[in-house]
């Protein structure tokens, strides 16, 4: 891995909302989860690679050159593309892989197991904070 999840404290702001991990071009990427394909193409200049999961959640790949297309259904661990040679956003060829529910990115190493768990607290109810059980 050459640089972690690191989101920013606030949507607008600057953060790394994914993991980049080293990968030569031509390195076959495959699919995290089973899905449909949400949007294989190119965006900004570089290729991407969505996948929309049953669970409301959805993965991003990129720089890939995509091997499937819009509407497609993939199962886990299939070939979506190839690491594209793009340069700009690792020092290296790597791949961005992000992961998002809704619009709130999520450290995609959670879906290994890993990753950084954040717990929220629990807030009094109004009836609790009163006094009452």
């Amino acid at each position: 891995m050459l640089r972690g999840f690191a989101p920013p404290a606030q949507p607008w702001l600057a953060g790394h909302r994914g993991i980049d991990l080293a990968a030569p071009p031509g390195t076959e990427v495959r699919a995290a989860g089973a899905g449909t394909v949400g949007y294989a193409g190119p965006l900004a200049e570089r290729g991407v690679v969505t996948v929309l999961h049953a669970d409301g959640l959805r993965t991003t790949y990129l720089p890939v050159q995509p091997s499937v297309r819009h509407g497609q259904t993939v199962g886990r661990g299939e070939a979506i593309g190839v690491v594209q040679d793009v340069p700009g956003h690792c020092p290296v060829a790597c791949l961005h892989w992000g992961l998002l529910r809704d619009h709130l990115y999520l450290d995609p190493l959670l879906l290994l197991g890993r990753g950084q768990v954040r717990l929220l607290p629990v807030w009094p109810t109004h009836r609790e904070h009163a006094g009452h059980p």
